[in-house]
């Protein structure tokens, strides 16, 4: 039996891609599912913790400008995580998915 490991890029757009379709299942839901929202932003805020971390180690072979980018996003993201986890309103979702779903499809090519 073959085991086959996605790529570094295909596993984070994987990953960004589940976060987003959990904030919109969160989102879309009737009413709205403030649980399932919290839950999503927890998720995403560790994802999101990870990438920034990954960007800030000297040894990460981006360029400065792209470093500086993706720091700029991940701290939007992490701070809109938190007023997703303190205070869950539908319409904080929508940036979040936008962004997730963009990165991903960046990631892929």
């Amino acid at each position: 039996m073959a085991q086959t490991t996605a790529n570094p890029r295909e596993r984070d757009a994987q990953l960004l891609l589940r976060a987003a379709a959990r904030f919109a299942a969160a989102q879309t839901s009737s009413p709205f599912d403030q649980s399932g929202a919290r839950q999503a932003a927890i998720f995403n805020r560790k994802l999101w913790t990870v990438f920034l971390s990954s960007v800030m180690r000297a040894e990460n072979p981006l360029d400065a400008g792209t470093k500086a980018n993706i720091r700029k996003i991940a701290l939007f993201v992490l701070g809109r995580c938190s007023s997703v986890e303190a205070e869950p309103r539908a319409e904080q979702l929508t940036a979040l998915i936008n962004i997730n779903r963009n990165i991903a499809e960046g990631l892929r090519g």
